[in-house]
């Protein structure tokens, strides 16, 4: 079967967040121990398995999302990358419906190619336990402005710390943050200067489930969306994840669902021989 590399929120190879691409033949998923092995074997921060469903299906493919180590309850930019597998093989058109673990997602593909996804907003909760923000503090090596937890689908903690250039410097302990018991840490703050096409820049540390730094991660700004438009008084953002590969992605604030948008880019297609 085919296997394809994507890179996600992006327009240019070698930027944005690789995920791995299988479009399965079957109406089933194969063995799970498999679809484990594939995605250590790939050993990207994501690889998305999907197979079609029938007509009278609530969604028309079904999706599933691996890190080296687990399985995700919900993966943005693996989403936007098997959609434009879809939409470049002409496996799909118009607006397709995933049935995932975290319910039925939708994506639409525009005239310039860019990719919308429509997921569940994430709740924010304020993080009330000092020894938990103390903690954090110390692996990341920053003073926190505001914590938060972000969930029912993601399970992360959102941080905020004072500037764009303390995002940018981070180097944190990576085994410390493994020791947190969440999915991620979101590490946030508002742009130094928005005339540069962005409101406000991220990044994501993950070890605990096999990323140490993940490059764009759409499903945390499920979570980045409703923090910072309650703060700029607007639906509509851009975050910069300020990863090493960097990527951007738009957002729009709809209730309890957060557009997603960027371009994405294939990179490797190849066969899957085992």
């Amino acid at each position: 079967m085919r296997i394809r590399i994507v890179d996600a929120f992006t327009d240019r190879p070698f930027a944005g967040n690789p995920a791995g691409v299988v479009l399965l033949d079957t109406d089933a998923f194969p063995d799970d121990h498999w679809l484990q092995q594939v995605a250590a074997e790939v050993n990207l921060a994501e690889t998305a398995f999907a197979h079609p469903l029938p007509r009278a299906a609530e969604a028309d493919w079904a999706l599933r999302w691996f890190t080296p180590v687990t399985e995700a309850p919900m993966c943005g930019h693996a989403t936007l990358a098997t959609t434009h597998v879809l939409k470049a093989t002409g496996a799909a058109t118009g607006t397709v419906r995933f049935a995932t673990l975290s319910g039925v997602l939708s994506a639409t593909a525009d005239d310039g190619g860019s990719i919308t996804l429509d997921f569940p907003t994430a709740s924010l909760g304020e993080l009330r336990v000092p020894e938990k923000t103390a903690e954090v503090g110390a692996a990341l090596g920053a003073r926190i402005v505001a914590a938060h937890h972000a969930g029912p689908f993601i399970d992360d903690l959102l941080i905020e710390v004072a500037d764009e250039k303390t995002v940018r410097a981070l180097a944190p302990d990576l085994a410390a943050l493994k020791r947190i018991s969440h999915r991620g840490v979101i590490v946030t703050a508002a742009a130094e200067d928005p005339g540069r096409g962005y409101d406000f820049v991220s990044r994501m540390f993950a070890p605990g489930v096999g990323i140490d730094e993940d490059p764009v991660t759409g499903s945390a700004h499920t979570a980045l969306a409703p923090y910072w438009s309650a703060r700029f008084g607007r639906d509509e953002l851009t975050g910069l994840q300020a990863s090493a590969r960097t990527g951007l992605v738009r957002t729009a604030l709809r209730g309890d669902r957060t557009l997603l948008t960027g371009g994405a880019v294939t990179v490797i297609d190849g066969e899957l021989l085992t």
